[in-house]
Parts: structure tokens; C-alpha cells; sequence
């Protein structure tokens, strides 16, 4: 069996979390805190090291996710948990637009750590006043190749196809390199 490591970032407040519960078939280990400074407004609890979840996709492969801290703060585990990806996903707000220079930031980032393959999701779609995924890629100034689809952390078959998405980028850059 192969495990295969992936990593779900993106800025404090995407879904990161969510994300990783709504997907994982065991229980997430989670190292969520109450928030003590100024973010408290928005939510009442951050991840300050890491999740972790685990989905069998069949008999022969097991994905692991890490998902990181998005507080900047906490941002020197972005590197720990970045160790032996094979490919991450930069989780983005699609409807807090503040947030989109620091998702590129941590997207810049991350891009420094591996030469690894990544999908950006464009979270909470189901809002009324989301970004679409077209206009987040422009936003971001993601490159074409580089996809970006649309998500609902809460949603079982939205996280799986962010995934499969995920997947399928890995293999054709492993077909690439051959």
C-alpha cells in the first residue's frame, strides 16, 4: 500500500480544518486552541500546528492530510508540514478578497519548500457573493496550467473531487517527468 501525503493550506479562516473532517475516515487530530488576539472576532478557535486526517482511496493507496496553521504566527510549521509532500492545495476564501494577497503569499511559499504539484480551491462557492474560480485564478495570478477549482469544505463530494483534482495533477507531473 502507498501513502501519499498531501498537504492543505491556505490563509486563517478558509477552511482548512473543515475541509480535512468533511473528507478523513478517522477521527482528525486537530490542535485547534481558542484564539487569544484580535482574530477572535472572527472565530471562536485556530489550528496552531497541524490537522490530520486519512482517506483509503483503494487498496493500494492511503492519502494523508496535513493541514497547516493559517495564522501567520504559526506559519514556521508550513515548513515542517511540508516534508515529503507529494502535492498540495491552497485553500482560498471566495468570499473574503482580503485574504487573496496572503493566500498568493502562502501559495509563494509553499512553491519554495518542493517542487511539488498544486490545485488552488476556491472555497465556500455555496455564498452568495463568492468569487467564481475564474476570477480568484486572476486574482492570484495563477498560472493557467495550474488549476483551480471550485469548493464547499462541507461538502463530502466537493472535497473529494478537490482531491481527485490534486491526484491527477501528481500523476500527469510524474508522466511528465518520465
Amino acid at each position: 500500500m502507498q501513502a501519499v501525503k498531501m498537504v492543505i493550506t491556505g490563509p486563517f479562516n478558509a477552511g482548512k480544518t473543515e475541509f480535512i473532517k468533511t473528507i478523513s475516515e478517522i477521527d482528525v487530530v486537530s490542535t485547534e486552541r481558542r484564539i487569544s488576539d484580535e482574530t477572535r472576532a472572527t472565530k471562536e478557535e485556530t489550528t496552531v500546528a497541524m490537522d490530520f486526517g486519512r482517506i483509503t482511496i483503494d487498496e493500494d493507496l492511503v492519502l494523508f492530510l496535513f493541514g497547516t496553521p493559517g495564522q501567520k504566527r504559526f506559519d514556521f510549521m508550513w515548513e515542517i508540514l511540508s516534508e515529503g509532500m507529494l502535492g498540495f492545495i491552497v485553500l482560498v476564501d471566495s468570499v473574503r478578497p482580503e485574504t487573496f494577497r496572503e493566500a498568493r503569499r502562502i501559495l509563494d511559499v509553499f512553491r519554495t519548500y518542493a517542487p511539488a504539484p498544486y490545485v488552488v480551491a476556491a472555497n465556500k462557492q455555496d455564498l452568495p457573493d463568492a468569487w467564481s474560480p475564474q476570477d480568484i485564478r486572476i486574482a492570484l495570478r495563477v498560472d493557467p496550467n495550474v488549476k483551480v477549482v471550485p469548493c464547499v469544505s462541507t461538502d463530502k463530494e466537493s472535497v473529494k473531487s478537490v482531491l481527485l483534482e490534486l491526484l491527477y495533477t501528481i500523476l500527469e507531473n510524474s508522466k511528465d517527468e518520465e
